[in-house]
């Protein structure tokens, strides 16, 4: 750390004035309007002076609207460092501590703080309480976004950079009402914080209006939140009438919050506070809230103007590949260029959304048909008419598995007592298709007074493609040759807190609505893997399971047998499990051609003779014939007497399309 001298020119009680420091210190103006105009040197550790990385956000250039947020998101979403709710209090000794306002390191709270006198009252970090019956008496952890939003599921439920320290009394008060500009009339709180009816446009149900100085905070943590999140936003419980969610994936929020969002913004600019505290959660979660750094995308992204004409239906829907359990679908796109996404539905049922022209919807019975459809939807969120209907058989058999599985489950030295847990889970896909993360979850259970209880689930993001394995471990894990940050989900949540006593499993979470009365969603979960029994003190302790190569397909009930025992410690080839029968060795030694095709479809690989059965079925998924041991003598099928038309060949279970001239 290098010292220096230097004398200190600022404001302090309204009187210019001057210090020579010989130490690293954070000097800030006392009680002005510090937003606006200052004359200060601000010197910080260099730990915690952290500016933007340098091409932190390249691939933003030129982008706008939607396109611009969806950008916004995979940049911020490529590393996902978390911690355990418990753990963030003392993490607030680095981003929320007041060096600014009466600059005497207590708790900075947005909720109490009077920018321009004293503050009624003030905090130090072991002042932390759960309730609280008046102002003054402690401070709690506050979501800025609700997490009856998300169920209170990580990483949403100790994000930091919406998870601030708050007065007790005012957060409780607060509970899940949205922020807004009110009438005051429940109570006026000791800062001129407000809790009352509406005055908004567009809302007029009980709202918590923060101070001006602090509504540009508010707004930029928010529309952090639409951001980062984008891709599970749908998953969410936007049925809340407390939380102005509108279910969409782009805009995010109902247009009254998001005008009033973009007000915020403008009205109260990005502070010295903000910058500081950005830096310092990045340090710690790797994330940067990217309105801090640049609040003019506000304006840009939500700048769409959605017309009044529903788009053009996609055209042209037809199977790409298709399998045991899953179909993949591709279409020629919508030629409306106000176009977001397409809705898929299944029998007449929406199942998910696709960004893009090609979509594949999963875990799928055998031998079953499924009839297709795709519309399109715009900026204004209208619905184009149906697509073509395809009518998909899935396949009796193939070499995939039909779920993700835990193929790594490695335990080193822990200690409670401390926060060091030494764990990592590996996870991989041998669907023979991407899945998307967003539905998975890792569950944990702890036994409680009477009885065993699945603690707080951590939520996978993204997409995992076949064969390919991701590792989720914790921050504090320190096994011989493994580097933390080489990964993207690292967490010291609950399910990365196992000691080998307790169940662990991946779920897949499905929304559903809990009553009807209340219109509220909730996640159910259904066991995919685990490693261990539920109800019981398993014998997991003090050792690293891998998975058997030869197993290849998840399952729900934990066998021993599965499994090779290693030591404590061990992580030898952690993200990188690879199966012995692994159905991409196939998939990557066989081409098909010419395509379209006359006559005699070829077949090109090097394991070509090893093929030990080769069937053909229509789009629909109609079995038309099974060759076995077909390239022994030859390497082509002869497809000359099938009808004009497209048609899936699948190889030992893998599949490829062609089509007949």
């Amino acid at each position: 750390m290098l010292f220096v001298n230097m004398l200190i020119v600022r404001f302090y009680k309204g009187k210019l004035c001057f210090f020579m420091l010989n130490k690293v210190v954070y000097l800030c103006p006392h009680k002005i309007k510090m937003k606006k105009f200052l004359l200060f040197l601000f010197i910080v550790p260099i730990s915690y002076c952290a500016q933007i990385p340098v091409g932190y956000y390249n691939g933003t250039e030129g982008l706008t609207g939607y396109a611009l947020k969806s950008k916004v998101h995979e940049i911020i979403s490529q590393k996902i460092f978390s911690y355990s709710y418990s753990q963030i209090g003392p993490l607030y000794a680095y981003t929320d501590l007041d060096k600014y306002y009466e600059n005497d390191n207590t708790v900075l709270d947005i909720y109490s703080e009077k920018p321009t006198e004293e503050d009624s009252y003030n905090y130090n970090l072991t002042q932390n309480i759960s309730s609280a019956t008046t102002e003054g008496e402690g401070w709690n952890k506050e979501h800025g976004m609700p997490q009856s939003t998300y169920y209170g599921i990580y990483p949403m439920y100790s994000d930091m950079h919406y998870l601030i320290p708050a007065d007790a009394y005012i957060n409780q008060r607060r509970s899940n009402f949205p922020y807004a500009r009110n009438n005051g009339e429940n109570i006026t709180f000791t800062n001129g914080s407000k809790l009352g009816k509406s005055t908004t446009p567009g809302y007029t149900n009980t709202v918590y209006e923060p101070i001006d100085e602090f509504k540009g905070d508010v707004a930029r943590y928010l529309l952090y939140f639409a951001v980062r999140y984008e891709g599970n936003l749908n998953l969410y419980n936007h049925q809340l009438s407390t939380m102005p969610l509108d279910g969409s994936e782009e805009k995010a929020f109902e247009d009254w919050y998001i005008t009033m969002l973009k007000d915020w913004n403008a009205l109260d600019p990005v502070s010295q506070k903000e910058r500081d505290r950005n830096n310092a959660v990045f340090s710690i979660q790797k994330i940067r809230n990217p309105f801090i750094d640049h609040p003019e995308w506000v304006n840009m992204i939500w700048s769409e103007t959605p017309d009044a004409v529903a788009p053009q239906a996609p055209s042209n829907l037809s199977i790409s590949q298709l399998g045991k359990n899953f179909v993949t679908l591709s279409w020629t796109p919508s030629s409306d260029t106000d176009v977001l996404g397409y809705k898929v539905y299944v029998n007449g049922t929406y199942v998910k959304y696709s960004k893009t022209n090609s979509v594949t919807i999963d875990r799928l019975s055998p031998s079953t048909a499924y009839n297709v459809t795709v519309k399109a939807y715009d900026k204004g969120y209208l619905l184009s008419p149906d697509s073509n209907q395809v009518s998909a058989t899935t396949l009796s058999s193939d070499n995939f598995a039909k779920d993700l599985m835990i193929t790594k489950y490695i335990e080193g030295t822990t200690s409670s007592t401390s926060d060091v847990y030494n764990t990592a889970i590996e996870i991989t896909n041998l669907t023979g298709h991407d899945v998307n993360l967003g539905n998975y979850y890792l569950n944990i259970e702890f036994k409680g007074t009477t009885s065993y209880y699945l603690s707080d689930p951590y939520q996978l993001e993204g997409k995992i493609a076949h064969g390919e394995s991701i590792v989720i471990i914790n921050p504090k894990s320190n096994f011989a040759g493994v580097d933390v940050n080489q990964y993207k989900f690292v967490t010291n949540s609950a399910p990365l807190t196992f000691t080998g006593s307790q169940y662990v499993e991946l779920s897949y979470g499905t929304k559903t609505i809990k009553t009807a009365s209340t219109n509220n969603y909730e996640m159910l979960f259904e066991t995919v893997d685990a490693v261990g029994s539920r109800g019981i003190s398993n014998t997991n302790a003090n050792k690293s399971l891998y998975r058997n190569t030869n197993v290849n397909k998840p399952n729900s009930t934990f066998t021993a047998s599965e499994w090779t025992e290693y030591g404590m410690n061990y992580a030898t080839g952690l993200g990188s499990f690879l199966a012995a029968n692994e159905p991409e060795k196939v998939e990557l030694a066989f081409a098909i051609y010419p395509n379209p095709v006359s006559e005699k479809l070829y077949i090109s690989g090097k394991n070509l003779s090893k093929v030990s059965k080769v069937e053909v079925y229509d789009i629909s998924g109609k079995l038309l014939q099974i060759i076995p041991k077909t390239f022994v003598n030859q390497n082509f099928i002869d497809v000359s007497s099938y009808k004009t038309g497209v048609y899936i060949i699948a190889i030992d279970g893998v599949s490829y399309k062609f089509i007949k001239k």
